[in-house]
């Protein structure tokens, strides 16, 4: 007897923020979705998300805002600072929230245990990526399927010239991210200050008392805790008072790039799709404009239709080239002020 085939819309590979909030995204527009992951847990990820308005907006007609176990802490106010000018660039809005600070882990908890709910996540699948292709029969756990589109939400660090090119902007900056406790309460104000060693971003941290913050410093130069530590003291003691580091400072590699899929086989989603400096804190934003993006071309485009794909790159790619150019020079310019 011949094994049955299961035919589904769309396979997500990838169930991280940005795989799992599409695959709930296309699930809610009545697509049939699949969405396989190689890890079988949810990794510990002590890192916040930098929320904009239309992230927030999104996450709130997924239902998923409400949902979040701590309380998302409010931006108020942003403030920028650099080594060329004495006064900072100042952002307010007193009638309504500039942005948003959340625990990276609430929302993939959130997010994933909705897919599990609804058996769209098969987990410990770790497949070559080259021998998927839309409608053309895979077997997954035993079961043979058929996708007509394959969306690939792997992240940053995944580049096989296989299946994709990928066209990448030099660095070797890493970025490390940790938190701090203070005496002064933060005041909903997040702080942008360019060093000429790199930019440091502190934010309010999700906490009951306000008095805890996050930060994110990004350089080439080999620094130790310390050395963050005694940046972080100089700019902020003044803003925050008394500073106490948490224990760990989490150590990550800059990887700024656009990529594509070489064969107009896949839809690449996030930040696979491209990467950017994380001086402007839109990394993940950009994610979800990805997803509203190919949703609204499902709009007007069948998912059969050959130009879906393309149009989906058009889309992306000169909002993605605007920023990772950006946030480049901006990085560039100031680290030549050093004399």
């Amino acid at each position: 007897m011949k094994n049955k085939i299961h035919n589904y819309d769309f396979l997500v590979v990838g169930a991280g923020l940005i795989g799992s909030l599409a695959a709930i995204t296309l699930l809610k527009n009545k697509y049939k979705v699949l969405v396989i992951d190689k890890n079988s847990q949810i990794l510990n990820d002590n890192r916040t998300l930098a929320v904009n308005a239309n992230s927030k907006d999104f996450l709130k007609k997924l239902g998923i805002w409400n949902k979040l176990k701590t309380n998302p802490e409010a931006i108020n106010k942003i403030e920028i600072n650099d080594s060329i000018n004495r006064s900072p660039l100042i952002f307010e809005n007193s009638k309504e929230e500039m942005g948003s600070v959340i625990f990276n882990k609430d929302l993939l908890l959130e997010v994933k245990q909705s897919l599990i709910k609804k058996n769209l996540l098969i987990e410990g699948i770790n497949i070559e990526i080259s021998k998927i292709k839309p409608n053309k029969e895979i077997k997954i756990k035993y079961k043979n399927y058929i996708f007509k589109q394959i969306l690939l939400c792997l992240g940053k660090n995944y580049n096989n010239n296989a299946t994709i090119k990928r066209f990448s902007f030099p660095s070797n900056h890493k970025s490390y991210v940790g938190f701090f406790n203070h005496s002064i309460a933060h005041n909903q104000t997040a702080y942008e200050t360019f060093t000429t060693d790199g930019p440091l971003a502190v934010l309010p941290a999700p906490s009951r008392l306000k008095k805890t913050s996050t930060f994110i410093y990004s350089t080439s130069n080999q620094v130790t805790n310390f050395n963050i530590h005694k940046l972080i003291k100089k700019y902020f003691s003044k803003s925050h008072g008394l500073i106490n580091f948490k224990k760990d400072i989490y150590q990550y590699k800059i990887l700024p790039h656009l990529s594509r899929d070489k064969f107009n086989q896949y839809i690449l989603i996030g930040d696979i799709l491209r990467s950017i400096h994380p001086v402007a804190g839109q990394g993940w934003n950009l994610g979800i404009r990805d997803i509203q993006t190919f949703i609204n071309l499902l709009n007007h485009y069948d998912i059969d239709d050959p130009n879906l794909i393309d149009k989906y790159y058009s889309n992306r790619s000169i909002e993605g080239f605007t920023y990772l150019t950006f946030t480049s020079l901006i990085n560039k310019i100031y680290e030549n002020q050093k004399e």
